[in-house]
């Protein structure tokens, strides 16, 4: 069970993404908040609507919004968010690092009245996607046959030599 300033922001998210809707928007908020501080970091809603970009989701642009504040990484942060992430802000949830994700609504939940799906995926298939083998994965992806496919990678890891896998030291 959540204490009351977590319910507090979580409702905060909630009222965010019902005001987005009002707005012609999609039902998607996010706020990050400094875990040690309480400071809002990033108060950010869906934008796939009203920008047209399909990776305008609310905790990407609130990630976006902290990194514009000069941060890499959301570590000390919690971040709460309308719904559980999808499988695209949850990676970027996952690169970002916060100490913690609240959601108010579940999968469930969301799902009784709000679909986004593409000619790919559903809301009820998404999260399935990722575990399948590529080329059982409904968009399809093959690779390209090039010369020397790793030239990028050794490089940074050239540039880079404390960054390696540990495998690779």
């Amino acid at each position: 069970m959540s204490d009351p300033p977590h319910e507090s922001l979580a409702e905060r998210a909630v009222r965010l993404a019902v005001d987005n809707v009002a707005a012609g928007g999609k039902p998607f908020a996010c706020i990050v908040v400094d875990a040690g501080t309480g400071e809002v970091l990033a108060e950010a809603t869906n934008q796939v609507t009203q920008r047209g970009d399909p990776t305008a989701h609310g905790e990407i642009e609130a990630i976006r919004q902290v990194a514009a504040r000069g941060r890499s990484d959301l570590a000390g942060c919690e971040v709460y968010v309308t719904a559980y992430p999808c499988p695209m802000c949850l990676g970027a949830l996952y690169y970002a690092q916060p100490e913690k994700v609240f959601f108010a609504a579940t999968r469930q939940q969301e799902g009784e009245y709000y679909e986004d799906g593409t000619r790919y995926m559903s809301l009820g298939t998404f999260y399935d996607e990722y575990a399948k083998p590529t080329g059982e994965r409904s968009l399809p992806t093959h690779q390209a046959v090039v010369a020397d496919a790793a030239a990028p990678f050794r490089a940074y890891a050239q540039a880079h030599p404390n960054s390696r896998p540990p495998s690779a030291r």
